[in-house]
């Protein structure tokens, strides 16, 4: 079974290494992790041991959580290898696909893929994970940067289903298909964005998490009322319906009008909502009472769409143990 999916390649063996190959090596592909920094044979010992120890500890945990066995933590582990720098060219050879997760040092990952990108064959595609550089300010450095792009894992990246794919400027748009495909074929859900600073989630959390500080700190609550506001109101809520989903459930004019409010009230432009929200207004896509706002319900049964969502809604009731049967 193994030996029909493609290797997996991860320029270094830091946090974010290690969980690629949790996440693939689960999946069944066999992953090498690949040391870039020259060490000697003790120094490399060491790190072999800490990553081994650490993707080891990791699956333990998952057992424990039930998602496998004793016997299945040991074949997963088994396909995770770690090889030393002076050995990255025999190990890419062999590698399917390469991951780079090396620190977020421009000058570094363009040297270390710059290397890589020449071991490979030219259809081998490339990723970057970083979480902060755009892919076009890597990808001059990468041999046929028609199949480099970037793939932002969020962590724990073996835990958290959402994978950002972000192509640059001369990727090959059947190499973001082709990506797409990889990470759903080993339990991933793939969101494709621009190459924009923050990409997606870490620029909304960015704002959000910003905010909460900025509470704690105005003295509006404490930080376990602030957390526990959103663990049970924000978080419950866009764990069933999207930002944007949320903004046509209840009307983009509610958006509007809270947000002329709250930047008068708090006197910062932070809340100004931007121009596509009253343009929307002005094209009559309010949301679900029009048929149509950031999404389309025109041909949607909108009576079941609700009880759809209702009901999601009530399973996380009973997730976070809220659920309760009626005084009667």
């Amino acid at each position: 079974m193994t030996a029909t999916r493609p290797s997996i390649a991860c320029l270094g063996a830091g946090r974010m290494g290690r969980g690629i190959a949790v996440a693939f090596a689960y999946a069944g592909h066999p992953v090498t992790m690949i040391d870039v920094k020259p060490r000697s044979p003790e120094q490399f010992t060491r790190l072999e041991t800490e990553a081994l120890g650490e993707v080891r500890k990791t699956l333990t945990s998952l057992t424990r959580f039930g998602l496998l066995t004793d016997a299945e933590a040991a074949a997963v582990l088994a396909r995770v290898m770690v090889a030393p720098a002076d050995h990255s060219l025999p190990a890419l050879a062999e590698a399917g696909i390469v991951f780079e997760g090396v620190p977020e040092v421009v000058d570094l990952k363009r040297d270390v893929l710059a290397v890589a990108s020449k071991a490979v064959g030219p259809d081998v595609m490339i990723a970057s994970t970083t979480s902060t550089i755009l892919v076009d300010d890597l990808s001059g450095a990468v041999a046929h940067p028609s199949r480099f792009l970037n793939v932002h894992w969020l962590n724990p990246a073996y835990l958290i289903p959402l994978v950002e794919v972000s192509p640059g400027a001369a990727t090959d748009p059947a190499v973001t298909a082709r990506m797409k495909s990889l990470l759903e074929g080993i339990g991933k859900v793939p969101v494709v964005c621009a190459a924009k600073p923050g990409f997606i989630v870490p620029r909304i959390q960015a704002l959000a998490m910003n905010e909460a500080a900025r509470m704690v700190e105005e003295g509006v609550a404490s930080a376990e009322d602030i957390d526990k506001a959103i663990r049970f109101g924000f978080g419950f809520r866009y764990a069933i319906l999207g930002l944007l989903e949320f903004i046509d459930w209840g009307g983009g004019d509610i958006l509007y009008y809270a947000s002329r409010y709250l930047e008068d009230a708090l006197g910062s432009d932070r809340y100004r909502a931007p121009d596509v929200i009253s343009r929307n207004m002005r094209e009559g896509r309010i949301g679900l009472r029009t048929g149509a706002g950031f999404l389309n319900y025109s041909c949607l049964d909108v009576d079941a769409y609700r009880e759809q969502r209702l009901s999601e809604l009530v399973d996380m009731l009973r997730h976070f143990g809220l659920a309760r049967s009626p005084v009667v």
